[in-house]
């Protein structure tokens, strides 16, 4: 969405509401909500050091300050920014997540400071504090509110714990829950920007989606990034691409030997070849040759030597020769009759 162009300067706006009050009061709330030449917002405690009055003085200051604003004829002057505010919220899903919807109105930190205020004194809108299930959030409608709340939980119980969707699977996966509470709900950027308001829902550096605190979105070490790289090259890779490959993507060092210390030790990691590291959830039996020749007889049946051979190559890159001389060992393999192999 492109970003919008307003008709009235906050700053200006700011100015006339904060008039009527006295110096000291409208020294407090510039410095609380960012509004003066610095756009950092200041604590409680750190206003009250500044004025060598206790936090809760302060906090008194600006609940009075804030009630007198609202109260005064330049408050009911600006009534036209209010409505301007609340028709851009509407447009932009009527619930908004703080942060994008500052940013949507205007890139300047220093201006989403005003408009923030804004929101605050104006009697349209209100802020829903975050949560453990939810961002910071204003909202114009408390109905609708509800019913993305309602599709956002829906759509983090249907996620599986690790696994991860593209952004596109995603978005479909929530307009289905979406549609259930709103009618006709269509709009794919809509429902994108709902998304974000999730703190249970996360996307990784990849732009996939999944349980936010998965290591797979919330990834750390270097084996969450490792398994992020094959996951997405999609076939094994030995350990010196693997490690580039990592440095590359997410420009995060990682030596060569730290990289093949890590894949060896996580379960979610095979080794089938010489260096060559495949994921588990493709298939991939874990365990050296001798073991995966046992899995495979154990799951399928006695098996002639070629069609042993075929089916091992499939979970290992080693040569045929390594094969037959562990079907050889006697104390883990026996044929039958017919000349199949089968485990002792």
């Amino acid at each position: 969405m492109k970003q919008i162009v307003i008709t009235f300067k906050p700053r200006q706006v700011t100015r006339a509401i904060l008039s009527p009050l006295s110096e000291r009061a409208q020294e407090v709330i510039k410095m609380r909500y960012g509004l003066g030449s610095e756009p950092r917002k200041m604590t409680l405690e750190a206003i009250g050091e500044r004025y060598d009055i206790t936090r809760e003085r302060v906090r008194q200051i600006e609940s009075f300050s804030l009630a007198s604003i609202r109260k005064s004829k330049n408050f009911e002057e600006i009534t036209p920014v209010f409505d301007e505010l609340k028709e851009i919220m509407n447009d932009y899903g009527s619930i908004v997540h703080e942060k994008d919807f500052l940013k949507h109105v205007s890139p300047e930190p220093a201006l989403q400071n005003h408009i923030h205020f804004l929101l605050v004194v104006g009697d349209y809108f209100e802020r829903l504090r975050e949560d453990e299930e939810f961002h910071h959030r204003w909202i114009v409608d408390k109905e609708l509110g509800e019913q993305v709340h309602t599709s956002l939980r829906k759509l983090y119980k249907g996620l599986s714990p690790e696994g991860l969707v593209s952004e596109s699977d995603i978005i479909v996966k929530f307009l289905d829950h979406l549609r259930e509470e709103i009618k006709g709900m269509r709009d794919k950027e809509m429902a994108g920007r709902w998304l974000r308001i999730s703190k249970t829902i996360g996307k990784n550096s990849l732009g996939e989606w999944g349980v936010a605190s998965s290591p797979n979105v919330r990834a750390r070490g270097i084996r969450d990034l490792a398994y992020l790289v094959l996951r997405q090259h999609g076939s094994p890779m030995h350990f010196t691409e693997v490690a580039r490959a990592i440095e590359a993507k997410f420009g995060r060092k990682a030596h060569v030997a730290t990289c093949h210390n890590e894949l060896i030790k996580d379960k979610r990691f095979v080794l089938v070849g010489r260096g060559l590291y495949a994921l588990s959830e493709w298939g991939y039996e874990r365990g050296i040759v001798k073991d995966v020749i046992k899995t495979i007889l154990t799951k399928e049946g006695p098996l002639k030597k070629e069609d042993v051979v075929d089916r091992v190559l499939k979970e290992r890159h080693v040569k045929e020769n390594t094969i037959l001389v562990n079907l050889q060992n006697s104390k883990h393999f026996k044929r039958d009759g017919s000349g199949r192999y089968m485990p002792v």
